[in-house]
């Protein structure tokens, strides 16, 4: 069984909205094995963005806590978290998140930058990633010269370049066309499974969620079904969420694994 690379505990987030508290993460855990592509499923509202910010160490958590391979991400410091971030985590965003006036070469190269590696190399890197996205025919393009698909291309090389051990997509097909949507889905997948990178998707697309290994429904900021995808279908996703808001019965299909107190693994230089 594969070690869990990331756990959370007990996770509840709160809001101040005037004079009242909004709950918007209650009691979540769960544990995501190493190469895992989970899934956090939900409709708008339900809390899964807010639990992605939590993972990612974007805020903190009003109680419990969230760990990447033992190491205690909701307590770490600014500093402390964009280090971490730069060594092990990679993002693809819905808006893509490209800097303007950079080329799709300089894009990509930018992580690579940040961790030392000289430029020569970096750009021999970034060219072969980029390539492999089907785009080595734009590495001098910039943003406003691309499609969406293909910024989004650029984004998922971005992401992955540095070979980070997890990866966090905030739904990265929101903003594409249907053969768009597949084609992403495709390649993120792709990157997964050849460097044993765990994904953590989110979506509130059946057809995006259906390419996950796992998937974690939630609703009102609690999870209210965890599945491990044997052949799950579009059909059967869509059925469980409207089955899930119409009921407070929770579902607890996937038991949690203990995750190890060590480090996370160095990433090799890439």
């Amino acid at each position: 069984v594969a070690r869990a690379i990331i756990e959370v505990r007990n996770l509840r987030k709160e809001y101040p909205v005037e004079d009242e508290t909004v709950v918007a993460l209650d009691r979540v855990t769960l544990a995501i094995p190493q190469g895992q592509i989970c899934c956090i499923f939900g409709e708008s509202g339900s809390g899964k963005s807010t639990l992605l910010n939590q993972l990612a160490g974007m805020e903190k958590p009003t109680r419990g806590g969230v760990r990447i391979g033992g190491v205690p991400v909701s307590k770490l410091n600014e500093r402390e978290l964009a280090a971490f971030r730069q060594k092990h985590i990679g993002f693809v965003f819905q808006s893509y998140n490209l800097l303007p006036n950079l080329t799709a070469l300089e894009n990509v190269a930018m992580p690579l930058m940040f961790r030392g590696v000289p430029k020569e190399r970096r750009d021999r890197v970034a060219r072969s990633v980029l390539k492999r996205v089907g785009l080595g025919h734009r590495l001098g393009h910039y943003p406003r010269q691309m499609s969406g698909g293909q910024q989004q291309r650029v984004g998922i090389a971005r992401a992955f370049v540095t070979k980070p051990e997890v990866v966090f997509a905030d739904e990265p097909t929101g903003n594409l066309d249907s053969k768009t949507k597949t084609e992403v889905m495709t390649m993120i997948c792709s990157f997964a499974r050849d460097f044993n990178q765990t994904i953590v998707l989110v979506t509130h697309d059946p057809q995006m969620a259906a390419y996950a290994d796992r998937i974690v429904t939630l609703l009102d900021g609690r999870i209210v079904s965890d599945q491990i995808n044997q052949g799950v279908t579009v059909q059967s996703i869509s059925a469980q969420s409207i089955q899930s808001a119409q009921s407070d019965q929770f579902v607890q299909s996937v038991q949690p694994t203990a995750v190890p107190s060590a480090s996370v693994p160095s990433v090799q230089t890439v």
